[in-house]
């Protein structure tokens, strides 16, 4: 399943279509016409060789005419072939414009085992319900640009698509196709891009203007290795309800986002629906999750993979790696509860190379002691393993989460006596504890970021109130989610319905709805795919 295990298989892009996103037969995609693929993505059923090759089962889609609002439509301009108006002239059908559609993806968590995992214990990572979101809009055909846009951030960056290194990139010694496994960056394909990344807000403060070449970079390897230079022109606009920088894998979630989107316009998806068989939804996951993985190693060089595994997967998994030489495995624990989640930033700087380094330098000096801590960790995450995989666990009865949240204790002490903990996290400790009402531990590498409680069942309003009033008293940063939600998922078209009557089609999000959504709340109450309360319009591979 994870990034790195699948070998590379063989096969073409195809020109099939099949149904987007478990749609009705008005949103399916048009056929090619004159050998010119179609303008806007969907997925796209392999050919009985490719299915095989790539672990798909064939889907055969029937499509013979375009049915819009139980119309047939045999061309691909809008007009019925039977009934032209006046005045209407032959000509060679048009492509439609691409309908605005949207991706998203969740941070994460790393719930046990920090630490213990770089030195070649097991680690459990889960979802959180904190998500990024992306919108693709289509330009006119004479509009031949492709636009960044991440207002969180402050980027927003044009590039002329004919300007591009294509030649680059489609050279047939350093072609990839969707379905090929990367796992490392081509230096003569990042130096091609480099004159394209350099022009981006070069006027921006040192640090700011690194953050921004980095998510270029990572969009603009992936848009070049997926796309053509007959791609059309959109607008590609990222908002996250995620904190930047705070170890909840934003970057992650942002290259889940952006791979799902070109993948899609490619159309090498199929579904996601409801009836679509697991193994074949876990096809679409992991060839998401493959280019996740690059558009991750270009902001961080070498990542663990396993951040972009749980933004794309969802739920949580179970992460080890033994041998930096090979490739980690990762168990997916599709059954993992939903869990409600309080998150709280310290809104301290750390650094996970300098707790690392920590850690490492305490197992040089005593290599006994800090062995058997991490050998402790490692049982934990063990443990808590077995508990949450157990057919009897109820996470609406305190006895059960009364034990994981033992567990969590037990996990954050450990942690404490290998010094990676900060008074910033203690004191969020104590503040719960002061209240009552869960559970917490920190999360990550430590020395600051963010700390995890997980609430208790039936916890008071009064008592979370009373807490939320104490931390915004001493500037902590607080968010109420959920731990172990959905990974990737589709909104296609654009369209939700946000209170509006049934029959009134919905509000579409356009770029303006979505740049003018104010802050995390506002993003979420417009685009959101919903905590305890699903959005249905949004669809997941499951």
């Amino acid at each position: 399943m994870a990034t790195g295990q699948a070998s590379k298989k063989s096969g073409a892009r195809q020109g099939h279509n099949n149904e987007v996103t478990g749609g009705s037969s008005a949103h399916r995609s048009p056929p090619n016409v004159n050998g010119r693929p179609a303008s806007f993505p969907g997925p796209t059923p392999m050919s009985p060789e490719t299915a095989q090759n790539d672990s798909l089962t064939p889907i055969s889609d029937g499509f013979h005419s375009l049915h819009v609002n139980g119309n047939s439509l045999e061309s691909r301009n809008g007009r019925s072939s039977e009934i032209r108006p006046r005045g209407f002239l032959d000509r060679k059908p048009s492509s439609p414009m691409m309908p605005a559609f949207m991706t998203s993806a969740p941070g994460k968590v790393i719930v046990f085992g920090e630490h213990a995992v770089v030195h070649g214990k097991a680690a459990m990572a889960a979802a959180i319900s904190l998500r990024s979101y992306l919108l693709v809009t289509a330009l006119s055909k004479s509009r031949r640009t492709i636009t960044l846009r991440f207002p969180d951030i402050s980027l927003d960056h044009t590039w002329h698509i004919d300007d591009l290194p294509w030649s680059a990139f489609s050279h047939p010694d350093k072609k990839k196709f969707y379905y090929d496994l990367v796992t490392s960056l081509d230096p003569d394909l990042v130096e091609a891009m480099q004159p394209h990344i350099t022009t981006v807000s070069p006027k921006a403060p040192l640090e700011a203007r690194k953050i921004h070449q980095a998510a270029a970079s990572c969009f603009l390897y992936l848009f070049l290795s997926l796309g053509s230079q007959s791609f059309p022109g959109c607008i590609y606009t990222l908002r996250s309800t995620l904190p930047i920088g705070a170890g909840l894998g934003s970057s992650a979630s942002i290259s889940v986002c952006i791979s799902s989107a070109l993948l899609l316009q490619i159309r090498t998806l199929a579904g996601p629906h409801p009836d679509q068989p697991r193994k074949e939804s876990e096809v679409q996951i992991e060839r998401i999750n493959r280019w996740a993985f690059v558009g991750e190693m270009c902001i961080h060089g070498n990542p663990s993979g396993v951040d972009n595994t749980v933004a794309a997967y969802g739920k949580a998994v179970i992460f080890k790696r033994e041998d930096y030489g090979k490739s980690p495995h990762v168990q997916s624990l599709r059954n993992f509860p939903e869990l409600p989640l309080l998150l709280v930033n310290t809104r301290h700087a750390r650094s996970t190379a300098v707790e690392v380094a920590k850690v490492g330098a305490l197992k040089d000096k005593q290599p006994v002691v800090t062995g058997l801590i991490l050998e402790a960790i490692d049982k934990i995450t063990e443990s808590a393993h077995e508990l949450l995989s157990a057919p009897g666990f109820d996470e609406s009865n305190h006895d059960s989460l009364k034990v994981i949240g033992e567990l969590f204790n037990f996990n954050h002490g450990l942690l404490v006596s290998l010094g990676v903990s900060h008074p910033r996290l203690e004191r969020i400790r104590e503040l719960v504890d002061t209240v009552g009402c869960g559970w917490t531990k920190l999360t990550g590498a430590g020395g600051g970021g963010c700390a995890i409680t997980l609430l208790r069942p039936g916890a008071q309003a009064e008592d979370l109130k009373d807490l939320e009033t104490r931390l915004e008293a001493e500037s902590f940063e607080r968010f109420e989610t959920t731990l172990g939600g959905d990974g990737v998922g589709i909104l296609w078209p654009a369209v939700l319905k946000n209170g509006t009557d049934e029959g009134g089609g919905g509000e579409e999000i356009d770029q303006d709805k979505f740049l003018n959504a104010e802050g995390r709340d506002g993003v979420e109450r417009l685009v959101g795919v919903g905590g305890y309360q699903k959005r249905e319009e949004w669809k997941f591979w499951r």
